[in-house]
């Protein structure tokens, strides 16, 4: 998953759930589940991600919404499993290339007229 976020030091939570395409609420909820999402507070309480923070989120939108896994299975792989933020980079790239082929082929088929 690509997500369109511009190079930023910190992102609003709005931000981080309208790139990831969910709500706020879920955002919120993964942080009290998962320990390795520590976004930053400011004295109003308003939740700064770090593009750390959005990696994590990265790999358990992952885990959880595109493999089907549960939260605790999530919670587990992430602690055990540490070649998850590559798998991830590699499917990011794969379906870059992907969508470039998809381009490439459909300007190359010719339209009936």
């Amino acid at each position: 998953m690509k997500l369109n976020l511009p190079d930023k030091l910190y992102y609003s939570i709005g931000e981080v759930a309208k790139a990831f395409n969910v709500n706020a609420s879920l955002i919120r909820y993964w942080e009290q589940e998962f320990p390795i999402i520590k976004p930053k507070k400011n004295k109003k309480g308003n939740r700064y991600f770090t593009p750390d923070d959005l990696k994590n989120l990265q790999m358990i939108y992952h885990l959880v919404k595109e493999k089907g896994y549960t939260l605790d299975g999530a919670r587990i792989a992430l602690t055990t499993n540490s070649k998850i933020s590559e798998t991830i980079t590699i499917i990011d790239r794969l379906e870059f290339v992907k969508a470039e082929l998809q381009k490439l082929k459909d300007s190359l088929v010719e339209k009936p007229e």
